[in-house]
């Protein structure tokens, strides 16, 4: 079901999983994927996989023969462990946004804005989000579904949960939702490629949020997030509206190389989780800012250049929702400046 012919540099630079960028490994302490080899056959006696098997049967139903079939034989890929401590994400943005942003790119995604007129006029409509953010969104994820990933999701989601202790909560339970979804919509896990992250399909969902925010756009009773363009675009919106989007809303404001005041410096410092009010962000920095909508606050995002310097910007309420599918400031700016391209500007 799923396109392989990935090249892997193209899967490092294209793919994200709406995940945080992962911190370097503490000086002088083995990173996860030295700790393992790569076939490694993962110890499914032990007790973390136990009960995972347990809960699998007891609230999923899912039978005894069913679990040996799926896990029989699961192996480390130590690549995964390797590319999930040098995500993109965490690269300055002087050296992000060209991944993203291309001639090549905003041209492709032009004729994807004219293809698509139709269906994103109804997006517009009914979801509520403008169609060069869903289409600058497709771009940057899978290069309007050419670059969908190579790894084996099944493998992908036992890796991190096995051997890489950081977030091994988080993808036991991505790999929970995983085979659910795999049940829902008929789908053999053990066929599904994607992202060393544990995202997949063109919208590269990780599997809760394809459960939570995939929609049937076309109405052909499947979640389709792979082959549906109908599917993938709308879904894309859903995502947004359901973290607050409004439609032509603020997304950010420029407010200049430095700030100004102790408030501001602490609310950058906080990233995602410092909010200041836009009127103090104004009157601080001796700008003029057009107000978030339902009196909402506004975070303060700090963008490297090549020459040293910063630039800073305010990121309003719809800038944030774009943070809520992959929490990087730097992620979200460059959505945010292809799909001004993409319309001319």
């Amino acid at each position: 079901m799923l396109r392989t012919a990935c090249s892997l540099l193209a899967l490092i630079f294209l793919v994200s999983a709406s995940l945080p960028a992962a911190k370097a490994a503490e000086v002088g302490q083995p990173k996860a994927a030295e700790l393992v080899k790569d076939g490694q056959l993962i110890d499914l006696s032990s007790p973390r996989y136990q009960e995972l098997f347990k809960e699998l049967q007891d609230q999923y139903h899912f039978s005894q023969a069913e679990i040996d079939r799926l896990f029989a034989g699961v192996a480390i890929k130590q690549r995964v462990l390797e590319l999930m401590d040098t995500q993109w994400e965490a690269k300055p943005y002087f050296l992000y946004y060209p991944l993203f942003i291309t001639p090549e790119v905003v041209a492709e995604g032009r004729e994807k804005l004219a293809a698509n007129k139709e269906l994103l006029d109804r997006i517009e409509k009914e979801i509520g989000v403008e169609r060069e953010i869903v289409v600058a969104i497709w771009g940057v994820e899978t290069r309007y579904g050419q670059h969908k990933g190579a790894f084996n999701l099944f493998q992908t989601l036992n890796t991190m949960f096995d051997a890489y202790p950081r977030r091994s909560n988080f993808y036991r339970e991505q790999l929970v939702h995983f085979l659910l979804l795999c049940r829902e919509n008929q789908v053999d896990p053990l066929t599904i490629t994607g992202s060393y992250g544990g995202a997949f399909g063109q919208t590269q969902f990780i599997p809760s949020s394809f459960r939570d925010y995939a929609l049937d756009f076309d109405q052909d009773g499947h979640r389709d997030v792979w082959n549906s363009t109908s599917d993938v675009l709308a879904s894309i919106a859903n995502y947004l509206h359901r973290f607050g989007w409004v439609f032509r809303a603020p997304i950010y404001q420029e407010i200049g190389p430095v700030l100004k005041n102790e408030i501001l410096e602490n609310a950058y410092k906080k990233g995602r989780k410092g909010f200041v009010p836009v009127a103090e962000v104004a009157r601080v920095q001796g700008v003029t800012l057009p107000p978030a909508q339902d009196n909402k606050e506004v975070t303060i995002v700090g963008l490297e250049l090549a020459d040293g310097g910063t630039r800073y910007v305010a990121g309003y309420p719809n800038f944030q929702a774009i943070t809520a599918w992959n929490n990087s400031n730097r992620y979200a700016m460059a959505v945010v400046e292809l799909a001004e391209k993409l319309t001319g500007r």
